[in-house]
Formats: structure tokens, C-alpha cells, sequence
């Protein structure tokens, strides 16, 4: 018998991407992501945005920070890599009048040079990318001497970490791809940046998902939010309905409304980093 000790394959993180873009492209994000405007708002705010910055929103989806650092005059440019989620984003900014440039791009190999960006931001957008390392280290890499990095991203025990445990028993994740929830662990942020920031801020908060009832909200994540429409998609009736009565169970855990709608609260972190 061999000694030779056997070697975990890498993922293939191509073919992981190719779905994951599949599964963000389907349903239609941003009827959930506009409900989350607020945290780009209050990111914004604490990445202390001027209108004199060069900014970079890094997994922008329908672009909640993007549109908070345009409100503030900043010189904007909003990347993804579901055009369709650009596109929401570039309506929204179109209604306001706000001047921002889109640019379909992927988080772990942005099209930009070194140190371009005053202010690199995601939320709740570059934690789900397969490599993890590699988008860290593209966002420090366009960010420039003395500059900002911002997060917002969702903990591994609060409801969406939850959420996507409920679904991986369901619908297991991709062989060696690590759960996007350590992004919402403050042992995995400094993992990932410590050695290229000189400064790490993490603040623990709290989104609270409001909806007209525990039936209202599966609705709208079943037909909208692209994780749970492809995971559906995937299973046959009787296992959706199981699947279906194991997110109510969820949000009937967590709901703080005694009134029939629905208050959930949702645990996050926001991240602010200063690169050397």
C-alpha cells in the first residue's frame, strides 16, 4: 500500500463561477437587494466618502453602495459579473441623475491597475465569490496607499448564514468551495487583509428583514433571489415543500413581529479597512 498521501483536487473554480453567475442572473436580485439600500447608505457614512474620491463598488449587485457613494458626489464605478444586475443598478442611478460608470467585471480579476481606487466597497457581493483569497487580494491591490476598504457581510449564525445552511442541506455547496459566511468572521477578515491594511474596524449589526409575512418573504426569495430560485429549481415537489417548511421554521425562530407580518432580524458585520 502507498504512502503517498493523496491530495485533495482544487476546485474548479471556472465551472463554479459559471453557476454561480447563473444562479445570480435568475429570479430578479434586486427586488430583495433594494430592500438592503440601507446598509450601502450606512456604509458610505462609515467609509467617511468624499466627493473628490475615486470609488470602486466590487460585486456591486443592483448597487446599493454604488448609488449611496454617487449621492455624495464621489467618481463612481459599479462592477459585476451579471450584467443584467448592472443594468438594475444603471436604472436607478438614471432616475436620480447620478453619474456613475458600469463595468461588467469579475471580483477576483478586476480590470484595473494598481492603487487606482480611493475607496474599494462590497456588499454582501464579494463574500460569495469561490476564491476567496484572490478577491481580497484584487481589492487590495486597486486600492490605493492610505485608502478604504469596506464590507458588509452577512455572519455565519445569523439569519442568512442560516438560511444557506437550511438550503445546503438541500442542496450541498461545490466540493472545497468555503462558505461565503466566514467574510461575517472577524478571524477571517484579518486573515484575509491583516497584512496588507494598517488598520481593521468591524462593527457587529443588524438588518432587519421586513416583509408582509413569513409567506410574503418565501415568495419573493423563492421567485427572486437567485441562490434559493436555483435551488428549487432544483429539487422535486415533495422536497420543495419541505424545503419550504423548513424556511418558515426559520423565519418563525427568528421573527420578532407578533402582529402576522414579518421583522427578522439579520446579523451582519461592516468592515472598514485602511491599506498601508
Amino acid at each position: 500500500m502507498s504512502n503517498t498521501a493523496i491530495e485533495t483536487a482544487a476546485p474548479d473554480y471556472t465551472t463554479i463561477k459559471t453557476k454561480q453567475n447563473a444562479a445570480w442572473s435568475s429570479g430578479d436580485y434586486a427586488i430583495v437587494g433594494t430592500t438592503l439600500q440601507i446598509v450601502g447608505e450606512n456604509l458610505a457614512e462609515a467609509l467617511d466618502v468624499r466627493s473628490d474620491q475615486k470609488v470602486l463598488d466590487v460585486a456591486a449587485g443592483n448597487g446599493n453602495f454604488t448609488l449611496a457613494a454617487a449621492r455624495r458626489w464621489a467618481k463612481v464605478t459599479s462592477t459585476d459579473y451579471v450584467e443584467g444586475l448592472l443594468a438594475r443598478s444603471e436604472e436607478c442611478a438614471d432616475a436620480e441623475r447620478l453619474d456613475v460608470a458600469y463595468q461588467v467585471a469579475d471580483a477576483e480579476d478586476l480590470p484595473f491597475a494598481e492603487a487606482t481606487y480611493d475607496t474599494v466597497a462590497s456588499t454582501f457581493g464579494v463574500m460569495f465569490t469561490p476564491n476567496q483569497e484572490k478577491a481580497a487580494s484584487e481589492m487590495l491591490r486597486v486600492c490605493s496607499s492610505g485608502g478604504k476598504i469596506g464590507l458588509a457581510n452577512w455572519t455565519p449564525n445569523g439569519f442568512i448564514g442560516s438560511l444557506f445552511k437550511v438550503i445546503g442541506r438541500y442542496v450541498p455547496p461545490p466540493a472545497g468551495v468555503r462558505s461565503p459566511a466566514l467574510w461575517g468572521t472577524s478571524a477571517h477578515i484579518e486573515a484575509l487583509f491583516g497584512e496588507g491594511v494598517q488598520d481593521i474596524r468591524i462593527v457587529e449589526k443588524t438588518f432587519a428583514f421586513r416583509y408582509r409575512s413569513p409567506a410574503h418573504w418565501l415568495n419573493i426569495f423563492r421567485d427572486y433571489y437567485g441562490p434559493v430560485h436555483k435551488a428549487y429549481a432544483a429539487l422535486d415537489a415533495d422536497k420543495q415543500e419541505a424545503l419550504s417548511q423548513d424556511l418558515i421554521g426559520l423565519i418563525d425562530s427568528c421573527n420578532v413581529a407578533k402582529d402576522g407580518t414579518m421583522v427578522v432580524p439579520a446579523d451582519y458585520i461592516e468592515v472598514v479597512l485602511t491599506r498601508w
